[in-house]
């Protein structure tokens, strides 16, 4: 379970730079970029929760203590979030600066994680939505055109700043594993696992809860292996403390994320430049059928 929920969180910004280039719907664009924002604020909920469970011997694991547990890291962490996000709209409504913005935003993100650390609520979900109540009511109300063009290009930066540091320290953990390739059939076959799952998790709903039409096959498909894993997954494993699962933890999530962003990272845009186009051409020829039938009629 531990391992399920460190894995689960997907890193848009790998492939989105990819499918842009390869012309894929907007739609889907948006849904992979929306799934990881709310992915990766409800996995590191459960991650903390099912990480209490597995460490904390005096913690009473039945379902009224865990819903309660999820309930305040999730519910307080979602809180949190409107109160900032509102709190910095309102403040950068009034100021309307693009310097003075850059920094409320700022120090949203480095006190409000610090607040949510000390209320011991989730910090991750508390930034994801203090971000989408800055981005959408913040940006619509409380910015000028100028204001959101800095910001954008500010956190942008900031973004990319972060993703380097990030897969930097990966690499130096990754010269610290010793037996790394002692795990290489274990995290094969649980390569094959996360794939199967996120499958199942998207084609399910797809055709059950969801209008068929919604999305196409190929859509489906660019949506299956458009899911990077990525540096979300290698710092929640790296939180963990230590034990005597942890390295074993570690190398599987490393070959895991390893795989996802060569294989999968290299080859989503070829994936989705060739489902979407053969969809596209059976969809002109499929009008082109009907036309001439409509026109032997």
């Amino acid at each position: 379970l531990l391992f399920g929920t460190l894995i689960s969180p997907t890193d848009p910004i790998v492939v989105l730079g990819i499918l842009k280039q390869a012309k894929v719907p907007k739609i889907i664009e948006t849904k992979i970029t929306g799934e990881s924002l709310f992915n990766d604020g409800v996995a590191v909920v459960m991650f903390a929760v099912v990480l209490q469970i597995a460490t904390n011997p005096s913690f009473d694991a039945d379902f009224a203590s865990v819903s309660k547990l999820f309930l305040m890291e999730a519910g307080g962490g979602i809180l949190l979030g409107l109160l900032l996000g509102f709190t910095a709209s309102n403040s950068m409504k009034k100021i309307d600066d693009y310097k003075v913005s850059a920094l409320i935003t700022l120090s949203i993100v480095m006190g409000g994680f610090l607040i949510a650390k000390e209320l011991h609520i989730s910090s991750p979900l508390a930034m994801v939505i203090a971000g989408l109540i800055i981005g959408n009511y913040g940006k619509k109300f409380a910015m000028s055109k100028t204001t959101q063009d800095y910001l954008n290009k500010f956190w942008e930066l900031i973004d990319e700043i972060m993703n380097a540091i990030l897969f930097l320290f990966i690499g130096f953990e990754l010269l610290l594993i010793e037996d790394l390739m002692d795990q290489i059939l274990l995290g094969i076959a649980t390569i094959f696992i996360v794939l199967l799952s996120r499958t199942l998790s998207i084609v399910i709903p797809a055709r059950t809860i969801l209008r068929k039409n919604t999305f196409s096959k190929g859509s489906l498909i660019v949506l299956v292996w458009g899911g990077i894993r990525g540096g979300v997954s290698i710092a929640l494993v790296l939180s963990m403390p230590n034990s005597e699962w942890k390295d074993l933890l570690l190398e599987i999530t490393y070959i895991v994320v390893l795989f996802s962003i060569v294989i999968q990272g290299l080859t989503v845009g070829k994936v989705a430049h060739r489902v979407l186009k053969d969809e596209s051409d059976e969809a002109n020829k499929e009008e082109m059928e009907d036309y001439l039938n409509s026109s032997k009629l």
